[in-house]
Formats: C-alpha cells, structure tokens, sequence
C-alpha cells in the first residue's frame, strides 16, 4: 500500500482538505484551524519525491525526478485526486487535495523518455483530463510459500525480474564476490577480495527494472516494512546455490541495495583458523563471549564457526537470534533452534527474555543494540547460561567501555560488577585483504581472568592492553600483534596491516623493527 494512500485517508474522511509535503519539513495537514503538523519526522527532497512517484505512473516517473511542473491525477478509492507542485514555493512544496472541476486543465508532466544511464530527463507540460476510471490490475498469481513462510503473490512479469536478479547473484558466487551492490544509473557492483569492481557490459540499472528486482524477493512483510521506513532487511536463498542477506534502501536516485553471500554450509574452527583458546569458550557453561567488529568485519561467520563446534561437541539446546538468519544450522549432537526478528520474534529482547523460558542451555545474540538488550544477556549470563553476542566495536576495551557507557550514570559501577562477574571473553577482528587474493581475518583476543575483572571492575579499561600484552601464554593477543603475525606469515602486505591497525604509531614501529616501512602520515595515537 503507497504511504499517500494512508494520507489520503484523512483527506476522505473530511479531517483535513489538504496535505502538504515540502521539503525540510515534517508532513502537514490543511485543516479548517491552520495548518497542523501529522508527523515529527523531516522530509527530504528524495523522500517527498519518493512519496509522490510511487503513486505515479511509471511514464510520469523521470520527469517527477526532475522536480518542476509536478501535477497529476492519482485515483484512490474511486475518487480523484490532485497530486500538484505549488508554483511560487522557492523550495519543493507538493499539495494533494481532490480533484475539483476547476482542474481540468491543470497541466501534468508530458510523458518521457529517460536520457542513457538512468538520468531523468527535463520535462515540458500538456494538458490533462481527470481520471475518471481506476487502473485495471495487473493480473496476479500465487507463487509458493518461501523458506521464511511468507506467502506472496506477484504480477506475471515478475517471474523474469526474478530471473534477471538471480543470474547476476549467480555471478556474485562463481565469482566469489562477498557483496553485490545495485544502484539506480549504476551496472551491477561487486566486492571482490575487499575493492569494487563493476560488471562488464552490462548496462546501467532503471528505476523501474531494479524496484522489480528486488520486490521480486522481497517478502511482504518487508515490502510494507519499506514502503513505511524505506530501509528493510531479510534472507533470500537461491537452494542449491546460497544464502543472501539483503538490505534494501532508498537513496537519492532511489530503490537500492546490497546483497551478501552467505555460504550455505557451516564454516568450522579449523577452516576459519581460529585459536585453541577462542575454541575453548565453546566448552563454557555459562558466561557472556562478545565478538566484535566493524560492520563486514566477519562477525557472523566467526560466531557460525563457534555454533558449529558447539553442535558437534556438545549435548545442549541452542537458541540463536538473529537479524536475518544467515547460517542455517541442522542439529546435530545439540539442538538448535533459529528465530529472526521480525518473521519469528518481535525483538532481539522480547526473544532474549522469552528464551529463559524455553530451556536453553546456549544463546546467541545476532546483535546487542540498546541497553535493555545487554541488560538482559549479563543476567542471562549470570544466572548459569552461555550467551553469546556481537558488538560493533574494535577492541576489547572500546567494547566493554561501550557497554558501560549504555547505561545510566548512576548504574554504571553495578554494570560494572556484573560485567567483571559474567564477562568470559571479547574477540575483536578485522578483515585484511590478503596478498595473492581473498581476505584473512586478524583477531584481538581478551580472555577475562582475575586480573581483567579486577580492571573492569574499578573502571580501569585502559590497563586492559597491557594484561594482554603479558598474558600471552593464555592465549590473548592484541590486534597489532595478530596484524603482525599476518605480514610475517606473508598473507598480508604490511601497507595493509598499517591501515586496519588502531594503534597506528605501535603498528609503525612493529612493522619498522621487523624490517618494514610504511607510510605513516596521519597516524593515530
């Protein structure tokens, strides 16, 4: 349902008899007492044209995008109505009202071609006439029920518009390409071995041609969630060939997206190159283990490598939640039990509460967004459960800062008793492109011991560094040390271990005392 559509709504029912939509400034309704504003958020340009295009017809599109002489007919609930750009605004102001008589002969944007490359062309005005009869539907079929349930239906065409985003996904994983990118004017972009490389003779995509693409895949429940927000975020699987984990968005050219693979077997700790000492935490009883990262960093695929192990080792039921699932997991000796946020759970801490009721042994949290989230997952923790959960920051004192930080001034010494009582372990990586092709992940390693807790405790995190410095023998490393280790193991340049470092002068000089230069202008404390 187009989001003018629940505007108009107050129009018909006599509320209002008008509904402005200008730029900088939240939605507003003409009422009989002034102008009253009907929302809190600040429109952009993109997104009052955004609103008004997709209640246009496609033919009207390119020149809606162009922003001048925006007037057209849009029928809803077999009534008219008159979509018009306001004339002597300096900036974009557009009014919908009903259509009236005295509009017969307002003008409306001529239909145009687009100009190659997707740029929308200028646009010159004619005249119009009222709609006087709805659109006939396009005819529609029942497709079947996808892996997430959701059942949908799709217009006849959206078969091939399926078909053309499959072979490029296809592409994306003979290719080995970790992202793929789509963009409005843009050919299809792939990240390869960490740079963009866009596809060959292949032309640039159409507004239209990618807004099919993507509905084609999306489920319903995140065409609405879009429609409404204008970002969505859900799984796809190709069977036989991936997972994906997409998010769909709108930017200024509008719909776009980027799509990740997702292997579609279980990674394991050998593959992955993880420690003994990280493998060790999956033996655990209870406690909380952070993994953390920049976004790309490799999060998901380290923590798959864990529940893996844990599955194959162990005798538990496991709950993961996750925003989309990605790894899907077959029980082995544990059972497992997967809910994504939005199909199966309304929030990672509904779910997280919901699940000391389920008899869990182990629990992973996709993602520790907000401070009820922590909350829940220290007391989980502490209450004789395995949790384990992401962060997106660098390093293991950034993370435990992090969390402190969430919460309250006046909390924050019991979250950090807590804290030192429930924390087991933070691994904090980055992915280096490797030399030769591919990417390596480097790992920060902080095993909570006696001397750590005491640190987090009294609040003294910047200490933290120096305990892994000397705790070696357990196992613990710093991140320039494993960035180190990379550049003599010869799997990455030194340039490179430089530029994913966040001590950059300790870096420099580790890298100069192995023999290595690098350019370090700009470097970080």
């Amino acid at each position: 349902m187009p989001q003018l559509d629940k505007l108009i709504a107050r129009l018909e029912s006599g509320a209002a008899s008008a509904i402005v939509l200008e730029a900088d400034s939240p939605i507003l309704l003409q009422t009989s007492l002034g102008m009253q504003q009907f929302s809190s958020q600040v429109l952009s340009t993109s997104q009052v044209l955004a609103l008004i295009t997709e209640v246009a017809d496609a033919e009207l599109r390119p020149s809606i995008q162009a922003g001048r002489d925006i007037s057209f007919a849009y029928q809803f609930n077999g009534k008219p109505w008159l979509v018009k750009q306001d004339d002597d605004q300096p900036g974009l102001r557009i009014r919908v009202r009903a259509w009236s008589e005295r509009d017969n002969g307002a003008p409306t944007p001529k239909p145009l071609n687009t100009e190659p490359q997707g740029v929308p062309a200028v646009s010159s005005t004619a005249s119009a006439t009222p709609v006087t009869q709805p659109a006939t539907p396009t005819p529609v079929r029942t497709v079947p029920r996808r892996a997430d349930d959701t059942p949908r239906t799709e217009s006849v065409d959206t078969a091939e518009a399926r078909e053309a985003l499959d072979a490029l996904l296809r592409i994306q994983v003979s290719r080995g390409a970790a992202d793929l990118h789509l963009r409005v004017g843009e050919p299809p972009i792939f990240r390869l071995g960490g740079d963009l490389v866009r596809l060959d003779g292949e032309s640039p995509l159409t507004a239209d041609g990618l807004d099919a693409m993507l509905r084609s895949v999306m489920p319903e429940k995140n065409q609405g969630e879009y429609d409404q927000l204008w970002d969505t975020d859900f799984a796809y699987e190709i069977e036989g060939l991936s997972r994906f984990r997409v998010n769909v968005l709108r930017d200024r050219y509008g719909i776009a997206a980027v799509m990740r693979t997702i292997a579609s077997t279980t990674v394991t700790v050998e593959q992955m190159g993880i420690s003994p000492e990280v493998q060790a935490l999956c033996n655990l009883t209870k406690g909380l283990v952070l993994v953390t990262g920049p976004t790309g960093s490799g999060k998901s695929t380290t923590l798959c490598a864990l529940v893996d192990l844990i599955n194959r080792t162990r005798s538990d039921h496991l709950i993961t939640i996750e925003d989309p699932i990605e790894f899907v997991h077959q029980s082995k000796k544990c059972l497992i039990t997967q809910r994504q946020v939005g199909v199966h759970t309304q929030s990672f801490k509904s779910a997280l509460r919901a699940a000391l009721r389920e008899d869990p042994d182990i629990i992973l949290v996709g993602e520790l967004r907000d401070l009820e989230t922590i909350a829940i997952a220290m007391e989980t923790a502490e209450t004789g459960h395995l949790v384990f959960g992401t962060l997106h920051t660098t390093t293991a004192a950034s993370t435990i800062n992090r969390i402190v930080d969430q919460f309250p001034a006046d909390r924050q010494e019991q979250i950090r008793i807590m804290l030192s009582e429930s924390l087991k372990a933070v691994v904090s990586q980055v992915l280096c492109k490797k030399i030769g092709g591919g990417r390596v992940a480097a790992r920060e390693i902080l095993i909570v011991n006696k001397a750590v807790s005491a640190l987090i405790r009294e609040g003294k995190t910047v200490q933290i560094p120096n305990i892994i410095q000397t705790q070696r023998k357990l196992g613990m490393e710093t991140l320039n040390d494993a960035l180190l280790n990379l550049v003599k193991t010869k799997q990455v340049e030194p340039d490179e271990a430089y530029n994913k470092s966040v001590e950059k002068k300790d870096m420099a000089m580790k890298l100069k005392a192995i023999g290595f230069a690098v350019n370090a202008a700009g470097q970080d404390d």
